[in-house]
């Protein structure tokens, strides 16, 4: 019995050990390029997965720095085709609070973006002990052989993390993309904006507001210490951010409301000498006993109106891009918190849905709130789409364009920077723009809202271009009707507008393509019409391209839709003028 019991038990392990050996495992510290989402000072934490770089340590208060090793708002993304994911890792703290669960406290959280850049959570198995492990089974969201869907996943909020790792099945494609070059939106709070109580990391209402919005943000909230010290403001100033948001005022109620005007005007003028990027106050979203309790009315009401005194002192001052957000605009109620404090998820939805029509609003992205277009991401194997996007930012930043070409793929294959794998009309690019800057922002595949989440990050900020080129609407023809596709090139154009104020805006008409000329033809002459109400010139694109009745000149295309070389020829002699004057 104990022979056959023995052999039983060796067997188990044989047949285990295949098992072991069929995952791959990925740490996101090992790469040669930033992989921790979230952090500002990218350079002074690698390895880490904390929030201030060590520095820190010899300035801000201990419990400032002790809270800054939690993981809150950080995360990991990658692109993976494989039908299971694995996560492992090690924490240093306790796994739950009184008023946390472990998910909540110490858990991870799994997103994941299919194609058309649409988010899905995942439900994953979960075991919490020395190295906790969470497991994803059966997920749908993969493509084989493509590169698979990009996953986003949120690290613990209340705890630091020691070592990750993500493990897949052998033979699965896993790549890890880097943090984004995009300026991020910067978060400095309290235990709120840390964390809690939200029972999962994805429910953090900075978390919901990444994954929103999808821009980059850092959470610098501090449970129980987002006091708005001037070292904490030396920190901020030094983040070349998109916005800051201070939402400090529940760590500044009853004996510390005496430090807020001084502490938040002198902060923000730091922070001013520094950026014009726009600043968020936030006033205290209040308390659920608020109804019940005199004192606890008063408290938050003290406190808010010592911040509307600070707000209004700045203004005077004349210090711009300043903006505010209100109780009333948060909107809290009763049901909201936990323990008369801190937010449930219910809560925490509640105040991602305040503050993002405000961000919305502050960031110019909300030119056209009766629109239909979603700005989204894609993903089309084996075309890297955010890759791209990432090539744009950094050309950007090293030499600003003259000119800006925004399309698809008829733009993209046409010629020009960031270099296509395949360029059809190098000689009339180069003829067309010599001795310009320009920048060929066509993207394969690209729709209206692709393009437009272009735009909303940050393809067409921090520069100044003399004309800007729109040649969109080709592949929204067999999903929206003619009406909505001129809607959304108009918005296209407030877009721009916002972001380019002083260029010379241009819409070519949608490019004629076998078996739809007709449509396109009267579509193009709407939209000429339309646009007389915008800040935009409308430039015809068929002339040069189609016979005396309409249908293209198949000789000038390679599949009826792209043009080849001499077709590129045709569109550079319509776009010369615009481009030459």
């Amino acid at each position: 019995m104990k022979t056959f019991k023995l052999l039983s038990a060796l067997f188990a392990c044989l047949t285990c050990m295949p098992l072991w050996a069929q995952t791959v495992w990925h740490n996101p510290t090992d790469q040669d390029f930033p992989t921790i989402h979230g952090q500002a000072w990218q350079g002074e934490l690698q390895g880490t997965y904390w929030r201030l770089p060590e520095r820190a340590k010899a300035i801000v208060r201990k419990p400032v720095w002790d809270l800054s090793r939690s993981s809150a708002g950080l995360s990991i993304v990658f692109r993976t085709n494989a039908p299971e994911i694995q996560i492992r890792y090690q924490v240093t703290g306790s796994h739950a609070m009184a008023h946390m669960p472990a998910t909540g406290k110490t858990g991870v959280d799994l997103y994941a973006t299919d194609i058309d850049g649409r988010q899905r959570w995942c439900a994953g198995k979960y075991a919490f002990g020395d190295t906790i492990r969470y497991n994803y089974t059966k997920l749908t969201y993969f493509t084989d052989p493509g590169h698979g869907y990009e996953y986003q996943l949120f690290l613990p909020p209340y705890n630091e993390v020691e070592w990750m790792e993500i493990g897949v099945p052998e033979g699965s494609k896993f790549s890890f993309l880097p943090v984004s070059q995009e300026k991020p939106i910067v978060i400095y709070g309290t235990s709120i904006a840390q964390g809690a109580c939200a029972s999962r990391p994805g429910m953090v209402w900075g978390n919901i507001i990444r994954r929103v919005l999808q821009h980059p943000v850092i959470n610098l909230g501090f449970s129980g210490n987002g006091q708005m010290e001037p070292e904490m403001f030396d920190f901020l100033s030094e983040i070349d951010a998109q916005l800051f948001i201070l939402d400090n005022m529940p760590n500044l109620n009853n004996d510390r409301t005496g430090f807020i005007y001084e502490r938040a005007t002198n902060g923000i003028r730091k922070i001013r000498q520094r950026t014009d990027a726009p600043i968020l106050l936030v006033e205290h979203n209040g308390y659920s006993n608020e109804y019940t309790s005199l004192h606890w009315e008063e408290s938050y009401r003290r406190t808010n109106t010592e911040l509307r005194k600070v707000y209004r002192t700045l203004k005077e001052e004349g210090v711009t891009n300043l903006h505010y957000l209100t109780k009333e605009e948060l909107g809290f109620t009763q049901e909201a918190m936990v323990e008369g404090v801190h937010p449930s998820d219910l809560g925490m939805q509640i105040y991602a849905d305040a503050y993002i029509p405000k961000i919305k609003e502050i960031l110019g992205e909300e030119c056209d709130k009766r629109t239909i277009f979603t700005p989204l991401t894609q993903q089309r194997d084996p075309y890297h789409w955010k890759e791209r996007h990432e090539q744009v930012l950094k050309l950007n930043k090293e030499k600003a364009p003259e000119i800006v070409l925004i399309g698809n793929s008829i733009t993209h294959y046409w010629a020009g920077e960031p270099s296509a794998t395949l360029a059809r009309g190098t000689d009339s690019w180069e003829m067309l723009f010599k001795g310009k800057t320009v920048r060929n922002l066509g993207f394969g595949w690209d729709r209206i809202e692709n393009a437009l989440w272009r735009i909303y990050h940050g393809e067409l900020d921090g520069y100044q271009a003399q004309k800007v080129v729109l040649l969109m609407g080709t592949n929204n023809l067999d999903k929206n009707s003619d009406d909505e596709i001129i809607d959304g090139i108009n918005e296209l154009v407030r877009a721009v507008r916002h972001r380019q104020p002083k260029a010379q805006i241009y819409v070519a008409g949608i490019l004629p393509r076998a078996g739809k000329e007709a449509r396109i033809a009267t579509l193009n002459k709407t939209m000429q019409v339309r646009l007389l109400n915008e800040e935009a010139t409308y430039i015809e694109m068929s002339t040069e391209l189609t016979q005396p009745n309409g249908r293209i000149i198949k000789e000038l295309f390679t599949d009826g839709l792209h043009p080849n070389k001499e077709g590129y020829q045709r569109v550079a002699k319509m776009l010369e003028k615009v481009i030459k004057e």
